[in-house]
């Protein structure tokens, strides 16, 4: 499935976030299969209570059913609490990001 809101911007910040790294460590991280994990599960994209639902905006229950149906099919169970709004954010830039990482043959190993 492809997601697309606000996927360009995600992909803004992954490009931002690749340029952190030098050519050795970008790598290694790709070669070792850790660049998703590196870019999209050490850090927040939102922080704040509020900032993730402002992000959503109306998609905000279409993000959640994503998130949920990811976990799912990914986990087995649900495991972001779902009232979070940070939370949440976080979690579908992080599928997005896998999307956009398996999306680039450059970016996997």
């Amino acid at each position: 499935m492809e997601y697309r809101y606000k996927k360009a911007e995600i992909k803004k910040f992954l490009n931002d976030s690749i340029k952190d790294y030098s050519k050795d460590e970008l790598q290694k991280l790709i070669k070792d299969g850790e660049l998703h994990n590196e870019i999209f599960n050490t850090g927040y994209y939102v922080a704040y209570r509020g900032e993730g639902a402002k992000w959503m905006g109306e998609e905000a229950f279409e993000i959640i059913g994503i998130v949920k149906d990811y976990e799912q099919d990914n986990f087995g169970e649900v495991m972001t609490d779902l009232s979070d709004d940070v939370a949440v954010t976080n979690m579908y830039v992080y599928i997005v990001g896998e999307e956009l990482i398996n999306e680039d043959p450059k970016l996997r190993d």
